[in-house]
C-alpha cells in the first residue's frame, strides 16, 4: 500500500496531457473517470462529444475505459478537467483525412437538419450539402433526423474546419457500376422487356433495368408515327429488340416495330387475290392512289384501276380520307406490295361480273398484257419516287377506249 501510494505521488500530470482511467461515477451532468492519480478526473457532459448530448450516458457509462485530453488541474477541488471529445476529433481527423484520400464509403447518422442540408457527427462536425443528399431533388429534410446514411468525403480542410460529405456520390458511384454490368449484358438482337422512362419529340428512352435505350420515332410502329406520344406514355412497359449497343457512349438503340409482328404478316392472312375489300385514301399521286387496308398495310390502285373511265389523275374521283371499295389483283407479302382496283370491284356490284371473270381469264392464261406491264412497273412502289413511277403505258391509260 505504501510503496502504491508513492506510486502515486510520482505520477504528475499537466495541461494538455492525453490521460487513461475508468469512468467510476456518473453524476450531475459529468462523468468521474479514475487515473490512479491522486485527483479523479472530471468530464463536463459538454466535453463528451462534438455532438450535442442531453445525457452523460449517451456517450460513456460508468465502467467503461476512457481516453482524454486534460484541459486544467483544480488543485483547490481536487480534480483534473478532462475533455474526451478533444481527443476524439484528432482522432476524427485523421480518419477522415485517410478516408478523404482513399475515396472510402462509410455510414454516418444524420444529427439535425439545418438550413441548406445536414449536419452529422464523426467525431467533429460535418456537413452534407442538401444538393449532395440524394440524386433527385428533395424538398423537405424533416424525417432525415437520425437516418443512417452512407457518404464520402467530397472536401476536407483540417485548417478550416471543413469537412463536407456526399450521399449522391455514393449512390452515382453505384448506378454507374451497376449500368456498365447491365451493359455489358445487352446485345444487338435481344428482345427485352422495358419501362418508358421519358418522351422527347425525336423518341422515347426506355429503361432496361439500369441502362436507358432510345426508340427512335421511326422504330416506334410500323406505321407512320406524328409524335411518339401517340403510340406510348410515360410508365408504360414496352417490348423493344436491341438495335445496336455502344458501350463507350453508353448507348443503345431500340425498336418496338421490330419487337412486334408486322401489319404485312396479318395481310398475308387477312388479304387473297379476287377478295373485294374496304380500305382508306391515304395518298394521291401522279400515278394513282394508296388505300390504307391496315395500319402500316397500303395497297396501290394504278391510275388505270381508280375507275370505269379514263381519268388524267386520281384526285379527279378521289380524296384523301375518302373510304373505298377495291378488289385485291396481287399480294407480295415479300416486297410489301398489294395492287388493287377500285374499277373492277365496282365491275363487280354493276354487273359487269362477266366482264371481270374474260379479264380474269385472260390474265391467267398471261392474255392481259396491259396488266402485266402495269405490275412489273409498280412491283417496287414502296420505294420509288412520284416522278420516278411516271403514268405508266399506253394500254394502261388507253386500254378501255382501245376496247371501244
Amino acid at each position: 500500500m505504501v510503496e502504491d501510494m508513492k506510486e502515486m505521488e510520482v505520477v504528475t500530470y499537466k495541461k494538455g496531457d492525453t490521460v487513461t482511467g475508468t469512468v467510476t461515477k456518473i453524476d450531475d451532468g459529468q462523468a468521474y473517470v479514475d487515473l490512479g492519480y491522486k485527483y479523479d478526473g472530471v468530464i463536463p457532459i459538454g466535453e463528451l462529444s462534438a455532438a450535442r448530448v442531453d445525457n452523460v450516458e449517451e456517450v460513456v457509462k460508468v465502467g467503461d475505459t476512457v481516453e482524454a485530453k486534460v484541459l486544467r488541474i483544480n488543485d483547490d477541488e481536487g480534480k483534473l478537467i478532462l475533455s474526451k471529445k478533444a481527443i476524439d476529433g484528432v482522432k476524427a481527423w485523421d480518419e477522415l483525412e485517410e478516408k478523404f484520400n482513399n475515396q472510402e464509403v462509410f455510414e454516418v447518422t444524420v444529427a439535425d437538419v439545418v438550413k441548406g442540408g445536414l449536419v452529422v457527427f464523426y467525431g467533429v462536425r460535418c456537413f452534407i450539402p442538401a444538393s449532395l443528399v440524394e440524386r433527385h431533388f428533395v424538398e423537405d429534410f424533416s424525417d432525415y433526423k437520425g437516418r443512417t446514411l452512407r457518404v464520402k468525403v467530397v472536401e476536407f480542410d483540417r485548417a478550416e474546419n471543413k469537412v463536407i460529405l456526399s450521399q449522391k456520390a455514393v449512390l452515382d458511384e453505384e448506378i454507374e457500376s451497376s449500368k456498365q454490368g447491365r451493359m455489358a449484358s445487352i446485345e444487338a438482337g435481344q428482345v427485352l422487356t422495358g419501362t418508358v422512362q421519358r418522351l422527347t419529340n425525336f423518341g422515347a428512352f426506355v429503361d432496361l433495368g439500369g441502362v436507358d435505350g432510345l426508340v427512335h420515332i421511326s422504330e416506334m410502329a410500323h406505321h407512320r408515327v406524328e409524335t411518339p406520344a401517340d403510340v406510348v406514355k410515360e410508365g408504360d412497359t414496352v417490348q423493344v429488340k436491341v438495335l445496336k449497343v455502344d458501350p463507350e457512349a453508353g448507348r443503345v438503340s431500340l425498336s418496338i416495330k421490330a419487337a412486334t409482328p408486322g401489319p404485312w404478316a396479318e395481310a398475308a392472312e387477312k388479304f387473297k387475290t379476287g377478295d373485294i375489300v374496304t380500305g382508306t385514301v391515304k395518298r394521291l399521286v401522279s400515278f394513282g392512289a394508296f388505300v390504307e387496308l391496315l395500319p402500316g398495310v397500303e395497297g396501290l390502285v394504278h391510275i388505270s384501276q381508280v375507275a370505269n373511265r379514263h381519268v388524267a389523275t386520281a384526285d379527279e374521283v378521289l380524296k384523301v380520307g375518302q373510304e373505298v371499295k377495291a378488289k385485291v389483283l396481287d399480294v407480295n407479302v415479300a416486297e410489301n406490295r398489294i395492287s388493287l382496283s377500285i374499277r373492277e370491284a365496282e365491275e363487280g356490284f354493276t354487273g359487269g361480273g362477266e366482264r371481270t371473270e374474260r379479264r380474269e381469264e385472260n390474265r391467267n392464261r398471261g392474255g392481259n398484257k396491259p396488266n402485266r406491264g402495269r405490275e412489273k412497273e409498280v412491283t417496287n412502289y414502296s420505294t420509288q419516287t412520284d416522278e420516278d413511277r411516271g403514268l405508266g403505258t399506253l394500254g394502261d391509260v388507253f386500254g378501255d377506249l382501245f376496247k371501244k
